[in-house]
């Protein structure tokens, strides 16, 4: 993995309501390995008394080879480019040496939504690289301390909890079996730290007392590289496409994740059972949105998502699809990309 590309955007059109405007494209394209230098970083967190604790966003942003704005390092590059619809609502990160493994790099976009989407996709950006890399870290040591760390909040809704994860599992055990290969250590362990800080940053969202998450929030679509192997973790309508040769040395794409989008079999029927409606507007009849049992509102064009607690018990989740692939020397790099 390797460099990090978005293009410009003229605004977007059809996947979000007028009112919940994102108007830029925010893309990160990560290179093959061969074209890859490992740069040493140094440690991201601090000592206190009680323990490990997360550094504060000023620190963060002074970690070297964490980057996110326009740029470009050796192994990754970032561009967005502002609309015509207002203001920007994208968010992206690129972490190398990520967790203190030089092997390691985090690469994510975060496409707001609602009248705080750009708070939401900021605050996300910062948090949940964070809040990963402490469960990545107490899976491998066994430090339960850090896994319960936020086990006081008040707990997720049944639909979340219970439908979510099980049809995770699903999808992640259909793409294991389809690409017939077998696993590495690393990933159930990064697997289930995954699902525990997207529901941990969830919480963290619910009761925040600066953001007004109820009709915001934001979508994220989540990379991690060590060595050969990848693991993704998606939630809403972004998406990873893997740039790949085929046999006749051509460029071709491979999206890595899936849409998660209201009109998908798996996602309707659980917003459904969960008392949600799932239609599209006359106008735009090829658009399905997420709506409240007895009102119009607020037609959110994804199933998944960070934040937009209005609609969090009616079937809306932010549990992410997890998904697993192995880099061979076929592939050249991978874009993370919003739908500008």
């Amino acid at each position: 993995m390797g460099s990090c590309f978005s293009s410009a955007a003229n605004g977007k059109s059809g996947n979000k309501r007028d009112d919940q405007v994102t108007d830029a494209s925010t893309a990160i394209t990560c290179a093959s390995p061969k074209k890859q230098k490992q740069r040493q970083g140094l440690g991201r967190w601090r000592k206190k008394s009680s323990g490990l604790v997360p550094m504060g966003e000023a620190e963060l942003h002074l970690i070297p080879g964490r980057m996110f704005l326009n740029g470009a390092s050796s192994v990754a590059c970032l561009y967005t480019q502002q609309g015509k619809k207002g203001t920007n609502q994208d968010a992206m990160l690129v972490w190398e040496n990520f967790s203190s493994r030089s092997d390691a790099i985090f690469c994510g976009v975060f496409d707001g939504h609602g009248p705080y989407g750009h708070m939401v996709a900021k605050k996300v950006r910062d948090s949940l690289p964070v809040i990963l890399c402490t469960q990545w870290k107490a899976s491998l040591t066994g430090e339960q301390s850090c896994l319960n760390k936020s086990e006081n909040a008040p707990e997720s809704t049944m639909s979340e909890d219970a439908a979510s994860l099980s049809m995770d599992d699903e999808c992640c055990e259909s793409w294991e079996i389809e690409e017939n290969e077998q696993l590495p250590e690393m990933y159930l362990p990064l697997k289930q730290s995954m699902l525990k800080a997207f529901k941990l940053m969830d919480k963290e969202l619910k009761l925040h007392p600066a953001i007004d998450c109820f009709c915001s929030g934001t979508t994220a679509v989540t990379l991690v590289k060590q060595g050969l192997d990848l693991v993704i973790g998606n939630v809403g309508d972004s998406r990873a496409v893997l740039a790949m040769r085929d046999k006749d040395n051509s460029l071709i794409a491979v999206q890595l994740t899936v849409d998660l989008k209201p009109d998908l079999p798996r996602e309707a029927a659980r917003i459904q059972q969960c008392r949600g409606r799932v239609f599209a507007l006359q106008d735009e009849p090829e658009v399905a949105r997420v709506w409240l049992p007895n009102n119009d509102s607020p037609g959110l064009a994804m199933s998944r998502a960070f934040g937009d607690f209005c609609l969090k018990d009616f079937g809306l989740i932010s549990v992410p699809d997890v998904f697993y692939r192995r880099l061979t020397e076929r592939d050249e790099f991978v874009i993370l990309a919003t739908d500008g």
